[in-house]
């Protein structure tokens, strides 16, 4: 079984700042993590290549520095790895983003299945997997918290709002995975040390590399334009209530009755 995931590069949320006067985010010094969604796709994917055998390909796209995110990947289990990494692709929204990681799925052409987590923790817009797979023309399911492989199908259980649906896709498809799917597994010593050699198994491809022009990709070829960026302003202090626990609920009581919600 081929199984190709994606995997993106995000900042640290606890340490994000964004500039007060252009209203981007401040990435400079900012450490970087696997998108933690990511994380679980990642295990999936490896769980299945170690039940089934074949072959765990990651791709990401963004800056040079995402190839760190790879080398975790590797570090991992993954067995391949691909970073699509040039100035063309900056400011991509998510069409574009989809366009791009679609073309790089075609050029890598074998595949059973992709596996992505459900949203990444910087955008919080859960639309690349489905957008993939509707650009490749394959079927999709989203929000999963289990999977089996039976033949040549998937059996998936889909969490909804008041409980959840199992749907059965023929491969190969498309599936975004929820936290509660699985334990990521951490990388192992030897796979850190394989990661890190000069011979670790992450190619970096450009635009030309995926036969795409310029005005498909990046912030030209995108749909859509982020004007500005802000944090929500904070308007009051938090109150913190201490004593015993029927101390405190005679406090928080007494703070809702001054301001007449009971």
């Amino acid at each position: 079984m081929d199984i190709i995931v994606l995997v993106k590069q995000v900042p640290d949320t606890q340490e994000v700042k964004i500039d007060p006067k252009t209203g981007t985010l401040i990435r400079e010094g900012i450490q970087t993590i696997i998108n933690p969604d990511d994380l679980h796709a990642l295990e999936a994917a490896l769980s299945l290549k170690e039940r089934y055998g074949g072959k765990v390909t990651a791709v990401s796209m963004g800056p040079p520095q995402a190839v760190e995110a790879l080398a975790e990947a590797l570090a991992m289990g993954v067995d391949e790895a691909v970073l699509l990494s040039d100035r063309t692709f900056a400011g991509a929204d998510t069409w574009a983003t989809s366009h791009t990681l679609g073309k790089c799925i075609q050029k890598i052409g074998r595949y059973d299945l992709i596996l992505c987590g459900r949203q990444a923790i910087d955008g919080d817009t859960a639309q690349i997997g489905p957008q993939v797979a509707e650009m490749l023309g394959i079927p999709q399911i989203t929000y999963v918290r289990s999977l089996t492989l039976t033949g040549k199908k998937i059996l998936a259980e889909r969490v909804m709002e008041d409980g959840y649906e199992k749907i059965e896709a023929p491969l190969p498809a498309l599936v975004t995975v929820l936290r509660d799917l699985n334990q990521p597994r951490y990388p192992s010593i030897p796979g850190i040390i394989q990661a890190c050699s000069p011979y670790s198994k992450i190619h970096i491809w450009n635009p030309v590399d995926l036969g795409v022009k310029a005005y498909e990709v990046g912030l030209i070829g995108s749909l859509t334009q982020v004007v500005r960026t802000f944090p929500p302003e904070r308007k009051k202090e938090g109150e913190t209530l201490s004593g015993s626990t029927r101390e405190i609920a005679e406090q928080l009581v007494d703070r809702l009755k001054e301001i007449h919600i009971l």
